[in-house]
């Protein structure tokens, strides 16, 4: 099956305390490349979470944001300086002696220069939060999942039409081929014609047993039927559950290279211009298959 690198999935889960959201942009790459944006409070969470996603997902460049809400009494504690609020206290008094001043302090004027009270600094339960955050990393993965495949499709729908055009190419490459022993002939005749002017006699024999010589040469036979079996393979691995994207790129190569072999060792112009056309729709599938998992 055909799946897309380039995706897009977002998701979210909540509890009466917690509140989980996860965007993933995934885009092309030759390896597995995770980059996470996670709270500073839940770093903790990282490796958890790349061992989540590399086994769901094998190749491509996946930006994860993570954003985690905890509205629980333990993860918004408060807490009050007292030896802040003495100090403080204390000069206020100095103040109020200097100046004669009759008012009580007020808790308001306490509070004023801040930092009295602040926010607990307490150590974040990853594990607690794991489940929900877990939770809602695999939704996201599954809608990735899903989009990747959608777009596969299209992909998928690409390439098997250019293989149709190729397999029809090489169909006429081994027809067009096939009597090339007796143009040979013909233009070793034709030739040798030109070079003597008409003025030695040719002998058949030679001519028929050098134009065998060059066919020989030229024939592709071998280039044919390896130039099929990799175009058998490569729809087979189209329809595989398995990520297929690095064997698809080989056997394109290996298409890539019984082409030239065929195009180097053939001298009929007709031949090579359905090679190149075969070669240019092999060049279309190449940059398909640069976003296929």
């Amino acid at each position: 099956m055909i799946k897309s690198m380039t995706a897009y999935a977002a998701a979210e889960s909540s509890t009466n305390e917690l509140a989980v959201s996860t965007e993933i942009r995934a885009y092309n790459s030759r390896y597995l490349d995770i980059a996470l944006r996670v709270p500073s409070d839940y770093i903790a969470l990282e490796e958890n979470l790349k061992k989540l996603i590399s086994a769901r997902v094998m190749r491509g460049r996946l930006e994860v944001k993570i954003q985690i809400e905890n509205d629980s009494e333990e993860a918004n504690g408060f807490e009050i300086d007292l030896l802040r609020a003495q100090s403080f206290h204390s000069v206020l008094d100095q103040l109020r002696d200097a100046f004669d001043v009759k008012s009580e302090i007020s808790l308001e004027l306490l509070l004023s220069p801040g930092g009295i009270i602040k926010p607990v600094e307490t150590v974040k339960d990853t594990d607690a939060v794991w489940p929900a955050v877990k939770e809602c990393v695999n939704q996201a993965l599954e809608q990735l999942d899903v989009m990747r495949k959608r777009e596969g499709d299209f992909i998928a729908r690409d390439l098997s039409a250019r293989l149709e055009r190729i397999e029809r190419g090489l169909d006429q490459i081994k027809n067009k081929s096939s009597g090339l022993l007796d143009v040979y002939q013909q233009q070793l005749k034709e030739r040798i014609l030109v070079l003597t002017q008409n003025m030695v006699d040719i002998d058949s024999g030679r001519i028929a047993q050098e134009a065998a010589i060059i066919a020989d040469r030229s024939d592709i036979s071998e280039e044919i039927v390896r130039a099929a079996s990799h175009l058998m393979q490569f729809r087979h691995l189209m329809q595989t559950d398995e990520p297929a994207g690095r064997k698809l790129n080989f056997l394109l190569q290996e298409l890539h290279r019984e082409f030239n072999t065929m195009g180097s060792k053939v001298g009929n112009a007709e031949v090579s211009h359905i090679i190149i056309e075969v070669k240019s729709e092999l060049e279309k599938i190449r940059e398909q298959i640069q976003n296929v998992v």
